[in-house]
């Protein structure tokens, strides 16, 4: 799975490729996206338990669920694609990929059902790299509304439930929270530094084959970024040198 030009078979399964945009785009379900912390605070203490390598790693993933499912319906599948690669670039080391910066004049097209659910998704992934960046210790609440509009667009969502059940419960094993939630100071303003973590790949998400291991992760995780085109993505700058 060395680029984005494969496609995760459990996501072909969930058949959202291709698949005709059907799914409920109301007031009432963009205000659940938008504001998905309400509800769903068991949700919340369960992401809190996986560190923040995965937790970005899981934004990756959810993003391409999100990136194939709006295949040829949408100018932005390109700009997607590389903010994808820009996360995975990211867990590798984030000095050397630039802020994923969008909309930041919050203008919300939320009305049209793709461009709003992309814009929805695409400032949830924002928000992850900002605290990523900043090293906030409540990186993984933000994944919530990602977690639920990704699910929401998937024509299959037992085939969703399935692969994500299963993929947060290996997370909450292997790449476990390095602090307890309950310890946290709410001012948010302690920085946590992530560096230390062990590397994670599109391939713990995405290929049931995968014997994951920090070597196998590592090599794995370089190989997709060796055959990327660095220079073709405006979100990397792989001219700073690693600190």
């Amino acid at each position: 799975m060395r680029n984005l030009n494969n496609v995760p078979k459990v996501i072909l399964e969930s058949k959202s490729i291709g698949h005709p945009i059907n799914f409920k785009w109301t007031k009432k379900k963009i205000d659940e996206l938008l504001d998905p912390l309400e509800g769903n605070e068991d949700f919340e203490n369960t992401l809190m338990q996986i560190n923040h390598k995965a937790s970005v790693g899981l934004a990756a993933a959810l993003l391409e669920w999100i990136y194939w499912r709006f295949t040829g319906y949408t100018q932005h599948f390109l700009d997607t694609q590389k903010r994808i690669e820009a996360l995975w670039c990211s867990i590798n080391n984030r000095e050397q990929t630039l802020p994923l910066l969008f909309d930041t004049d919050l203008d919300l097209p939320a009305t049209g059902s793709v461009n709003g659910a992309l814009w929805i998704a695409l400032m949830n992934v924002r928000m992850i790299d900002v605290r990523y960046r900043k090293g906030s210790y409540f990186l993984q609440t933000e994944l919530i509304g990602l977690i639920l509009l990704a699910r929401h667009i998937t024509p299959k969502k037992k085939k969703f439930d399935i692969w994500f059940n299963e993929v947060l419960t290996k997370l909450i094993l292997q790449y476990p929270c390095q602090y307890r939630a309950q310890d946290l100071d709410e001012t948010d303003e302690a920085v946590y530094d992530s560096s230390h973590e062990p590397a994670i790949s599109r391939e713990f998400f995405f290929d049931a084959e995968f014997v994951c291991s920090a070597e196998a992760s590592e090599t794995a995780l370089h190989n997709f970024i060796d055959n990327l085109d660095l220079k073709a993505n405006p979100f990397l700058n792989f001219s700073r040198k690693a600190s």
